[in-house]
């Protein structure tokens, strides 16, 4: 097997006393795992952080064995990971995306949309500005992965107009009469998550309500290394930089 290709670094994790094995998002073939030689070195340890891209030359004699893998420094995002809001934005997106993605599954939209996203904190000149697209990035990866929620009609009525909650249960959304009695158990569906666009702090809370129930029920759960702390530190500090 030889690969090469662009890719977004996911997570790194040491092995042996001087490698590292590094986990990459590729547009056109998905996660993609390999060893690198060194990859603890003073040369290589800004170059493998998580969100950063790189040119990576994977090789190995067979499709089982684990690839040794090369970088080339691509765009570096380094420097984010000295701001607490930053680097915890990164740590959650890149955790999540290694977490949830099958390996050698190409997913060339949330390649594209994590590349974005990431693009969008290094530019935001506040966390307000990119932690609506976070949120909108943890719907697409359950959309991505089949677990998208329909928010275009009701789900009790079929209505497309006045969608105001989502149940926790269909994941679809409802309106204002079918929800009437039932508003304290269903989720509050803030209009930016259906139209995009900048959103108040509000909003994104009740966004982020929404997408955490859905990826821990149906993405995250069981497995064995949990990525949801760091989500919950980020959240976190959303609320304090609020407050």
């Amino acid at each position: 097997m030889h690969r090469i290709a662009p890719a977004i670094i996911l997570s790194v994790r040491p092995h042996g006393e001087h490698g590292a094995i590094v986990r990459a998002l590729t547009r056109g073939d998905g996660v993609q795992p390999g060893y690198v030689r060194g990859g603890r070195s003073r040369a290589l340890r800004p170059v493998l952080q998580p969100g950063n891209a790189i040119r990576g030359e994977w090789r190995a004699r067979t499709a089982e064995q684990l690839a040794a893998l090369t970088v080339e420094p691509g765009h570096s995002r380094a420097g984010l990971h000295g701001e607490p809001l930053a680097a915890a934005g990164i740590e959650w997106l890149c955790a999540l995306t290694a977490a949830a993605l099958p390996e050698e599954q190409p997913y060339p939209v949330l390649y594209d949309a994590l590349d974005a996203v990431l693009t969008a904190i290094e530019s935001a000149p506040s966390a307000r500005g990119w932690a609506g697209a976070l949120v909108r990035y943890e719907l697409l990866v359950l959309g991505q992965l089949g677990f998208g929620l329909d928010l275009e009609q009701c789900t009790v009525t079929g209505a497309t107009a006045d969608l105001s909650y989502v149940s926790p249960r269909s994941g679809g959304a409802v309106s204002i009469g079918a929800a009437s009695g039932y508003e304290t158990r269903l989720f509050a569906l803030p209009d930016f998550l259906r139209e995009g666009g900048t959103a108040e702090w509000p909003d994104i809370f009740a966004a982020g309500r929404i997408t955490a129930h859905f990826l821990a029920r149906d993405v995250l759960a069981g497995l064995r290394a949990d990525p949801l702390p760091a989500r919950t530190r980020l959240f976190d500090r959303f609320k304090r930089a609020v407050a």
